[in-house]
Order: structure tokens, then C-alpha cells, then sequence
């Protein structure tokens, strides 16, 4: 198969694997009335996917089983225990420690999905990484934000729909990817290296770029968990269906944000996309409180489109990071310090998500203060790469 039809192959099913992560999420407003769920115990439920994701991704890295195996097969086994998990989160019965349980075993099975999804599409087109891993983030975005479109669309009559159309899609990822299997360039370990890749944090490029991606996460998944909050505190009487829709629109035009992010890529390298992506994102971090609490209230489109500019921004940045730590590292270790690095910034995530899950009550639109050391961090931990025109696309 040509390097571009496989490359598609992989990031489609990254869309459709993807789609496990914010499942529950969509459907917040019906959980809170048939299990009495809060905005907290809601920040419960998406810090344990995230802590399912951190546990499963340190065992890849640590072990060096993700490198050990052909990146296909752990993908396609890890989406089908993810939407078995995923699926039986319906029949939690309003539990909310089994609901927990299933979360987390959603986020370990999702740790087999992305970091490796990451190496398969470089495997097969490591000369174009910028690229290749903007449409590959790009999809994980838009996988993200699919079942708040489901939900919106009112494809299926219950909440439990949302979840199973979430599951089917991560079965028809797994079938994707195991008949697909791995590029001609990837890298396997002869065998298991027991924390070997914590060296790679020694390499000063990877290690800039580490620590750039973890500031940029202590954003990201936390403006994600609150969108649906962000556009219900000014969207009035608007019929539910009409706020997840204006949210699958932030997500979607965060995948759009990542595909220009690898377009530009080509010409600006990936350390420049990423910078300018943090200054960006922090930039609106800091108005976005400002102009949303104005008096009179502004109109509502002007707040719809500065969060769709900040979905934009706040994650185009995300591929080039994992480009730029791809490039500093060797290929029979990459897929285990990909799973590091995004195990360590994922970690960030839960105590970001509980902080503003937490806050909201009180703070309101205001929390978006509270995300923005993320990219003031970040972009100070990029600056050594800042003249370096790495991981073109």
C-alpha cells in the first residue's frame, strides 16, 4: 500500500478510536438526570479516563512493550477493551464508583490508541512528520468531539446511544489497523527495556519539547471538559442539542487547527507552529474572562467565535510537539518516549480538569485564568528550540 492510503487508513481510525474519550462528556446534561451527576463528579468521571490513560501509557513506556510489538496489534486489542469499556459504562446503573472503574479502563485501553497511533503514521511517512501527525492529532480531535455531534444530532433517542455509537466506531478503528499493520519504517526493540527511555529526557531537544507539550496540556483537556459550560452560561434558553453542536464546533475547529498547524509546518517548522499555537491559546486564556463578563453582555456570536479561535489554537500545537520529540529521539525508542511524554502531560490534565470542574461555580468564565500558566510555561520551556526549523512537515 502507498505511503498516503495507509497514512489515511491510520488517521481515520484515530477519529473513530478517539471517539471513547469524551463519550460521557456528551452526554452530561441526561446523566445529571438519571443518576443525579454534578459538574464535579462529571470532572470524576473524565479525570479517571485521563488517569486510566496515565497509568496505561507509563506501563507502555516503562516496559518498553510499545516498542516490543508491532504498533498495529497493540492498537487494534486496546480498541476493542476500549469499547467494551466504553459500552458498559451504560449499564453502571447510576453507580458512580463502577462508573469510574469503566472510565479508567477506557482511558488504559485509549493509551494503546494514541501514543501508538502516533508511531504507525510516522512508520510510514517519518519524512513528512510535521504533517502526518497534524492530520493524525487533528482526527483525535475531531474523534473527541464526535459524540457531542451524535448528541447534538440527536442521532440516537437515548444517552446510552451515544456511548454505543462511541464503542462501534473504536471496533471499526481496531479491524482498520490490524489489517493495515505497521509502515515499512517502524521500529522495534529487541526486547523489553525496563525504564531505558527515561534517558531521553537527557537529549536537550526532546526534553524542550516535553516540557512545551506539558504546558500546553494543562490547557488543553481542561478547556475541553468545560466547553459545554463555557457556551451554557451565555446561551440562555437555547434547546440542549443546540449547545453540544456549538461545542462539536469548537472541537472541529480544533482538528482544523491541526491540519494548518501541519500545512505550516512545511514551511515554518514545527517549533515555530507550536510557539506561536501557546502564544495564541494564552492569549485568549487571558480575554476570553474579560470580554465574556462585559456589561451590557456582548453578543453571543462574539463569544461563540473567540472560543472557536481559542479550540483553533488551543491545540494545533499538539502534533508538533510529538514531531519535534519524535525527530529528538531514536526510532526503536520512539514509541515508548512518545507514550512517556504523554503520560507525564496527561497527568497535568487531571489536576487542570479537577481545578476548574471545581471552580466553576464560583468562577465562572474565570477559570480560563487558572489554564493560563499552561502556555506562559510552555513557551518558556520552548525557547531553546525556538531557532530551530525541526520535524518539517
Amino acid at each position: 500500500m502507498s505511503p498516503g492510503r495507509a497514512v489515511a487508513v491510520v488517521v481515520i481510525a484515530e477519529l473513530f478510536g478517539t471517539s471513547l474519550w469524551f463519550s460521557v462528556n456528551a452526554v452530561a446534561d441526561a446523566l445529571n438526570r438519571a443518576w443525579g451527576i454534578t459538574p464535579v463528579e462529571l470532572g470524576y468521571l473524565t479525570s479517571s479516563v485521563q488517569a486510566g490513560f496515565i497509568v496505561g501509557t507509563l506501563v507502555l513506556a516503562l516496559t518498553g512493550l510499545a516498542d516490543r510489538f508491532p504498533a498495529s496489534r497493540i492498537f487494534a486489542a486496546c480498541a476493542l477493551v476500549g469499547a467494551l469499556a466504553n459500552g458498559a459504562f451504560a449499564f453502571s446503573a447510576g453507580s458512580l464508583a463502577a462508573a469510574l472503574g469503566w472510565r479508567f479502563l477506557t482511558g488504559l485501553a485509549l493509551a494503546g490508541i494514541y501514543p501508538l497511533g502516533m508511531k504507525l503514521v510516522v512508520s510510514w511517512a517519518p519524512q513528512q512528520a510535521g504533517r502526518v501527525l497534524g492530520w493524525l492529532v487533528g482526527m483525535l480531535v475531531l474523534g473527541t468531539g464526535l459524540p457531542h455531534l451524535v448528541r447534538g444530532l440527536a442521532v440516537t433517542p437515548g444517552w446510552q446511544g451515544v456511548l454505543f455509537v462511541a464503542s462501534g466506531l473504536a471496533l471499526v478503528a481496531g479491524v482498520m489497523i490490524g489489517w493495515l499493520g505497521v509502515g515499512p519504517h517502524h521500529g522495534v526493540g529487541r526486547r523489553l527495556q525496563w525504564g531505558g527511555v527515561l534517558k531521553t529526557f537527557r537529549v536537550p531537544a526532546f526534553r524542550a519539547a516535553a516540557l512545551g507539550y506539558f504546558g500546553h496540556m494543562w490547557e488543553l483537556y481542561a478547556f475541553w471538559a468545560v466547553v459545554p459550560l463555557l457556551i451554557g452560561s451565555w446561551a440562555g434558553g437555547a434547546p440542549i442539542q443546540a449547545v453540544y453542536l456549538a461545542a462539536a464546533g469548537v472541537f472541529l475547529a480544533g482538528g482544523l487547527g491541526c491540519f494548518a498547524g501541519g500545512l505550516l509546518s512545511h514551511r515554518w517548522g514545527s517549533a515555530a507552529v507550536a510557539s506561536l499555537a501557546l502564544a495564541g491559546s494564552g492569549c485568549l486564556c487571558l480575554l476570553y474572562p474579560v470580554v465574556a463578563g462585559m456589561t451590557p453582555r456582548p453578543p453571543q456570536g462574539l463569544l461563540f467565535a473567540m472560543l472557536l479561535v481559542w479550540g483553533f489554537l488551543v491545540v494545533a500545537d499538539s502534533p508538533q510537539f510529538s514531531a519535534l520529540a519524535a525527530a529528538a529521539c531514536p526510532p526503536e525508542q520512539m514509541g515508548s518516549a512518545l507514550a512517556l511524554m504523554n503520560s507525564a502531560g496527561f497527568a497535568l490534565t487531571i489536576v487542570a480538569i479537577e481545578v476548574v470542574t471545581v471552580a466553576w461555580h464560583t468562577a465562572g468564565a474565570h477559570i480560563a485564568w487558572l489554564l493560563l500558566p499552561g502556555p506562559l510555561l510552555g513557551l518558556a520551556a520552548m525557547r531553546p528550540l525556538w531557532r530551530v526549523r525541526a520535524a518539517p512537515g
